[in-house]
């Protein structure tokens, strides 16, 4: 195998892994080998490009880069005389773990506590019911205990969030470099 043959398939063993480990956290192998292939790329890239590159139809690219943008994996690049649209992978694999699951994590959150704080309200109008029946009742006051030992694990998980985006993680667990 020759040198450019071996690059090839060194860059594509990696590019592989993270569309597969992408997929696990819901997104698409198509964005992540999209991501994976930008990542190696020296420069920006326009959508043909991409869609050259890949193989993927223009619409299936822009709604793929679309994805990225929004999960701040992807960065639009600025340059000089030309006139379409550039797009780079984000380098700082730091910085889009944390804004990849920030922006993961405070979807969970939002969806989960607003639920929880909607059926507290009602358990707790069924425990100050003077006409609930006792099991009802009891179960009321369970579930309301559950509830907020749950809402207590989303203002922790929040917090955590928080210490990414703060990047007051790296305090307490340094990078390396």
């Amino acid at each position: 195998m020759n040198g450019e043959k071996k690059l090839e398939h060194a860059r594509e063993r990696v590019i592989e892994a993270i569309s597969q480990n992408m997929n696990l956290y819901g997104v698409t192998e198509s964005i992540g080998r999209l991501y994976g292939a930008l990542y190696f790329q020296e420069g920006p890239l326009t959508l043909d490009e991409m869609k050259d590159e890949l193989g993927m139809s223009k619409t299936s690219m822009s709604t793929s880069v679309r994805s990225l943008l929004e999960l701040k994996m992807v960065g639009k690049v600025w340059k000089k005389g030309v006139r379409k649209d550039l797009y780079q992978a984000e380098p700082d694999w730091y910085q889009t773990f944390i804004d990849f699951f920030s922006i993961k994590w405070r979807t969970g959150i939002s969806i989960n506590v607003s639920a929880m704080e909607k059926s507290l309200a009602e358990l707790q109008s069924l425990v100050e019911d003077e006409g609930t029946d006792s099991k009802v009742h009891a179960e009321a006051k369970q579930d309301i205990e559950k509830l907020t030992d749950a809402l207590e694990y989303y203002d922790w998980l929040n917090r955590l969030v928080d210490s990414f985006e703060s990047k007051e993680i790296f305090n307490y667990i340094p990078k390396n470099s």
